[in-house]
């Protein structure tokens, strides 16, 4: 699990903070949940993890009602997600119908480049940035943004440019026409 959270107590708020959890519900994960202002819940494209849901859906409405009132889920995204495989279409479906619009575009796909990332002491971005794998978590960030109503720091930097390439243009003084050697002094 992942907790996106925003830092109520400071003046300074982390626009998204994601620990990575324990998949197990221990007070580590629950104390988690009581910070947190929403929830992004990776899961497995498989048979098991739809088990796992119904009893992760009721924990979060216990946290809820007990400790954090304010706690929403950010989304579902799909890991490990191969679509040639009729389980994992069928997990995708199910969750399409259970979570609606929670359940996020971004799908993490099954590969290689992400499983020989950590092996070689990279995130797979700086490992193989073309991967598909690298593909689709750049993807996710974008659309967590996105969902957010927040800029990517390459869109403040386009931003940026293009205000700044509109002041200077502002204070850039048209040249005085003056006529040409060939030209008439009418």
């Amino acid at each position: 699990m992942q907790a996106p959270r925003r830092d109520r107590a400071h003046p300074r708020r982390l626009p998204l903070y994601s620990p990575r959890l324990p998949p197990a519900l221990d007070l580590l994960t629950l104390n988690s949940l009581v910070a947190a202002d929403s929830l992004l819940v990776p899961m497995q494209a498989e048979y098991f993890a739809l088990e796992g849901i119904s009893e992760l859906m009721s924990t979060l409405d216990r946290v809820g009602q007990s400790f954090n009132p304010g706690l929403a889920l950010e989304g579902v995204l799909l890991t490990m997600y191969d679509d040639r495989t009729n389980l994992s279409q069928q997990v995708s479906e199910n969750l399409q119908a259970f979570f609606t619009d929670k359940l996020l575009k971004t799908t993490i796909p099954r590969n290689i480049r992400l499983a020989e990332a950590p092996s070689h002491g990279k995130p797979v971005s700086l490992y193989d940035p073309r991967s598909r794998g690298s593909e689709a978590y750049r993807e996710l960030a974008l659309e967590l943004l996105s969902r957010n109503k927040m800029d990517s720091p390459e869109a403040k930097r386009r931003k940026a440019a293009a205000a700044a390439a509109a002041s200077s243009l502002k204070s850039f003084n048209k040249p005085e026409k003056k006529p040409r050697f060939w030209q008439s002094k009418s």
